[in-house]
């Protein structure tokens, strides 16, 4: 039968003499918190107090730690306190349960100037880290492909088949619906600019070359990074977490073949698809908008398209797609293979994955540009 906790206050020579009885534990919970504060209420006007446990029949941590809270109290106070008829095992509890205080560590004083360039030079260490621990993973990657041409026998035809289905053919309608939109938002303002000027033909001109060198190729890009290499590292990142990856190490298989060469693949053979998707509707959207909004009728716009671009212009987007992918693909394979044991390490390997992907579709966009720039192409 549980019985309550209960502080009494006897006679002593000295100072005063605290008899607590009871069970001590966690079920008595409130009634514990009261007797723990009517220990430092009975004793806070002696200099000298002891207190009993012989008649405590049961003591838990949430009782140990109460007590403990009340002895220091208590010293605060200047009074002396004893612990008398103590059990072994209660000495045990109340020994791991010592009452303590945590200070507040105090802020270094610093200069916000420093403090700034040292988050600067923080971030181009760890840009630099990064750097070197993709250009190590790429030439894994590259390792293993060699391996894979060398054995034909070892290369998983069918997952790559799944994941071009995966990226490519289930990434068609958001890649169309997006281009249209963009095809005919150039082709509005391209007209609504060039009328000014008495030149809205050239809107034809501007679309054409716009879309098929540059806008294409980086929207998919970009629609590609977020949806299906964030799916990489999400996939990825569950694996490693639940041991999956090692589990592939222990049968003697490498992750690099079984899970990361099938995706970037499949990556690589499915963006330039979709970037020849793309493109057809962008130039398609800027048809309706170019027919509806500037009276260019479609078999104007196609004769003004054909005159305004080359084969090379369209080549140009497509050459972009499969390093792009590369790159898209490696980059969520690596930081979903750089998941810890959390969850919370999982969702910050996944932001990363989606953000340091755009950003090197973009950078790897301008540096194209410059180089079809310098050799005339």
């Amino acid at each position: 039968m549980q019985r309550p906790p209960k502080v009494a206050r006897q006679s002593a020579a000295e100072g005063a003499r605290l008899a607590l009885s009871g069970d001590w534990t966690l079920v008595a919970s409130q009634r514990l918190e009261e007797e723990g504060r009517r220990i430092v209420e009975e004793a806070r006007l002696d200099r000298m107090v002891s207190i009993d446990l012989s008649q405590v029949s049961q003591l838990d941590t949430a009782g140990a730690w109460l007590i403990n809270r009340a002895r220091h109290d208590l010293a605060r106070r200047d009074v002396a306190v004893t612990l008398e008829h103590v059990r072994p095992e209660y000495s045990t509890l109340l020994e791991e349960t010592r009452y303590r205080d945590f200070a507040a560590p105090s802020r270094p004083r610093s200069n916000v100037i420093f403090v700034l360039l040292a988050d600067f030079g923080e971030s181009v260490v760890d840009a630099l880290r990064e750097f070197y621990r993709g250009v190590g993973f790429l030439g894994e990657f590259v390792s293993s492909m060699m391996y894979v041409a060398a054995n034909p026998r070892r290369f998983r035809l069918t997952s790559l088949v799944a994941q071009i289905e995966l990226v490519g053919f289930r990434s068609v309608p958001i890649i169309v619906l997006i281009n249209i939109l963009v095809g005919g938002i150039v082709a509005q303002q391209g007209i609504f600019q060039l009328l000014k000027f008495g030149a809205s033909s050239y809107t034809v001109s501007l679309i054409g070359i716009l879309v098929l060198r540059e806008l294409g190729v980086l929207l998919t890009s970009i629609m590609i990074a977020g949806r299906s290499g964030s799916a990489i590292t999400a996939e990825l990142g569950s694996m490693k977490m639940r041991e999956e990856v090692d589990a592939l190490l222990v049968m003697g298989l490498s992750p690099f073949e079984v899970l990361i060469a099938p995706r970037v693949l499949g990556l690589v053979i499915s963006l330039p698809i979709l970037t020849f998707v793309a493109d057809m509707a962008a130039l398609f959207g800027g048809m309706l908008v170019a027919w509806w909004y500037g009276g260019i009728s479609p078999a104007a716009f196609a004769s003004l398209l054909k005159e305004a671009i080359a084969l090379h212009t369209f080549l140009v987007g497509i050459i972009k797609a499969p390093f792009m992918a590369l790159v898209i693909g490696l980059i969520a394979s690596m930081d979903g293979l750089a998941t810890q044991g959390s969850a919370e390490s999982l969702g910050r390997q996944v932001t990363s994955s989606v953000v340091k992907s755009i950003f090197m579709v973009i950078v790897m966009d301008g540096v194209f540009a410059v180089f079809f720039a310098a050799i005339d192409y």
